[in-house]
């Protein structure tokens, strides 16, 4: 059941590439959310031991943040995501690889990053506020326990998606690169980080572990 879920959400999400320029529609928005959506039930149904409710809590808040972007707007659908990634920076702190101090140092110099990348794109405190945000989850991403290769290349895909959208209105207002990328580079992020931590919350036989 889980493999079929993860395959459905997998079909969802790449599909819809393909679908997001039609016309605006009850059944494009449910679309959109499908992809993130059932990498959330996916992670819930392979989390359901205990290992960390915070993977299918985030992707949730991630599907619901495609969703109000189509139906109610970009700040509905911004906090949302912000909302995200305060979940998984706990989630991410949770399972650290050095002591808190560190951890928590890399995910706020990660955040200061970002956000000062989101003001020179947008000239936008809103956006400088949420870009803290998602360079603190990434930050915070890469100094947890969790495979680099996946988790890792999820996080920095996700800022780029991010930054991609900044730039649409600004360095790349007139490129084709936002559109061509932004989404691919999203779920492709979404994924990579499901799989990466489901499998990192698991040992080889495929049982639940804890924290030591």
């Amino acid at each position: 059941m889980s493999r079929l879920l993860l395959i459905a959400a997998l079909l969802a999400g790449i599909s819809f590439q393909f679908a997001k320029d039609l016309p605006p529609s009850p059944g494009l928005i449910a679309w959109k959310g499908a992809g993130v959506g059932l990498l959330a039930v996916w992670a819930a149904l392979r989390t359901r031991g205990g290992s960390d409710w915070r993977l299918p809590v985030m992707l949730g808040l991630g599907a619901l943040g495609d969703v109000l972007l189509e139906a109610a707007g970009t700040v509905p659908g911004a906090v949302a995501f912000l909302a995200g990634h305060i979940v998984a920076i706990g989630l991410y702190l949770r399972w650290r690889r050095s002591s808190y101090g560190m951890s928590a140092g890399l995910a706020g110099a990660s955040g200061v990053i970002v956000a000062a990348l989101g003001y020179a794109l947008t000239r936008d405190a809103g956006v400088a506020f949420y870009a803290f945000g998602l360079g603190a989850m990434a930050g915070s991403a890469l100094g947890s326990r969790f495979a680099v290769p996946l988790v890792g290349a999820g996080v920095l895909l996700f800022v780029l998606s991010d930054l991609l959208i900044f730039a649409k209105s600004s360095l790349l207002a007139e490129s084709a690169l936002p559109g061509l990328l932004i989404w691919p580079t999203y779920f492709a992020a979404q994924a990579l980080i499901a799989i990466g931590i489901v499998r990192g919350l698991h040992d080889r036989r495929g049982t639940p572990i804890s924290v030591r």
